[in-house]
């Protein structure tokens, strides 16, 4: 499991998302059901794509109330179509009712992205290029978004500013050029006492050269470079560092791209564009 998923983690984020959804009660449920109904219902699956947001379904469950029995037919990662029921839960009929959306808002969207994942990874077949989501996630929902890009068969770039220093176009051009960045980047690490990976982001040969001078950091990423351009550079660094294409990059041209030779292809969209699968809580 990677570092940003812990216990501490997922219970700040339910109780952050219950509280907004709950606030002083789910008065719908507290008025029309009563108190000691019980009842079940099941995770109905209405679209083709694959699973993602049923390990999570289950602690906001346990989160709203302990003694919902959740039983898993489909596990996170699985391929699903309409009418598979992912799971189903039983128990007090309040409780149900007052998880069910933060349980369908998560897994909805945590699906889409999943299924873009996995199919944009699809593309990648027979090139060494693996996936990379970025940091152009939902505030306070990228745990949910980095965990369904691994799901999905990708691969999680840094989680936040606190976990890798790249420096980008605008810390370049206010650094007064890639050398000073990337010694000024060194200095501070070791000013600091810490240990991070330092990537550069590049926009042209000459600066994917400047990188190679300088030399001390992990990857070099080169951004909006056309095909042809990116062979250059990989011939250029030829296996020196590990290459990140980024920038633009469709489900037309990713694989194009990924015969290029990069290492890596980051691409925004994986969380920021996508379309979530339909899916309902039913009463059964």
């Amino acid at each position: 499991m990677p570092s940003y998923l812990t216990p501490e983690a997922l219970d700040t984020f339910i109780r952050s998302a219950l509280a907004e959804d709950i606030g002083d009660g789910d008065h719908s449920a507290l008025s029309a059901i009563p108190a000691e109904a019980r009842n079940r219902a099941h995770l109905l699956i209405k679209d083709e794509g694959v699973l993602a947001g049923a390990e999570l379904a289950h602690h906001i469950f346990r989160a709203v109330d302990a003694e919902l029995q959740v039983e898993q037919r489909l596990a996170d990662g699985a391929l699903v179509k309409h009418g598979d029921i992912a799971f189903t839960v039983e128990g007090r009929a309040q409780s149900i009712l007052t998880a069910e959306r933060l349980v369908l808002n998560c897994m909805q969207r945590m699906s889409g992205i999943a299924t873009r994942t996995a199919h944009l990874n699809s593309l990648l077949a027979g090139t060494k290029a693996r996936l990379l989501d970025t940091r152009k996630t939902t505030p306070n929902f990228r745990l949910c978004e980095k965990w369904s890009v691994l799901i999905g068969g990708g691969v999680n770039h840094r989680y936040g500013l606190f976990d890798m220093i790249i420096l980008k176009d605008n810390h370049v051009d206010y650094a007064g050029g890639i050398r000073q960045a990337i010694e000024a980047s060194q200095a501070y690490l070791t000013r600091t006492g810490r240990e991070l990976p330092i990537e550069v982001e590049t926009r042209t040969l000459a600066e994917v050269q400047q990188v190679l001078e300088v030399g001390g950091i992990e990857r070099i990423m080169l951004d909006n470079m056309a095909p042809a351009l990116l062979r250059e550079a990989v011939a250029l660094v030829a296996g020196r560092f590990p290459l990140e294409a980024s920038g633009g990059i469709t489900e037309e041209t990713i694989a194009e791209v990924a015969a290029t030779g990069v290492d890596y292809i980051s691409v925004g969209a994986l969380t920021h564009s996508i379309r979530s699968l339909d899916m309902s809580l039913k009463a059964f």
